[in-house]
């Protein structure tokens, strides 16, 4: 399929804000830290405009999106795991544990890899919601 260069969506988020929602169309996930669970547990989603019977949608749940981001880790990738735990979406365990069994099947130098782990644990336990105690 053939997509526009340029493919991106704007909408409002839970509290209004204006947002923009780039597609970027050279992304290739073969280089990219995937869980072979990924697509599986991936939600599909029906898109006004467009026929579900010859393009089908997902979304990578929270943990594996963020796990998809830690192979290149640019402060951009470190941004969006942030808020994923801010918003409550990401746990450092499952970020840990989805990596950690993803990690088999990724091809190239583990070391930095699993030093993205460790920093994106660790920036998501400082920036995870605290609950109150009581």
């Amino acid at each position: 399929m053939l997509l526009p260069k340029d493919l991106s969506v704007s909408y409002r988020d839970a509290d209004g804000s204006p947002r923009l929602l780039y597609f970027d169309t050279q992304y290739n996930d073969t280089l990219a830290l995937m869980h072979p669970d990924a697509a599986r547990d991936a939600v599909r989603i029906t898109l006004e405009g467009v026929d579900a019977s010859r393009l089908e949608v997902r979304l990578l749940s929270p943990v594996d999106l963020a796990v998809s981001k830690l192979a290149r880790f640019s402060s951009q990738d470190r941004d969006d795991i942030v808020e994923l735990a801010k918003l409550g979406l990401l746990s450092a365990e499952a970020l840990r544990h989805r990596a950690n069994e993803a990690l088999p099947d990724y091809v190239g130098n583990l070391a930095p890899v699993r030093t993205s782990i460790d920093l994106a644990s660790r920036a998501i336990e400082d920036a995870a919601p605290r609950r109150r105690p009581g």
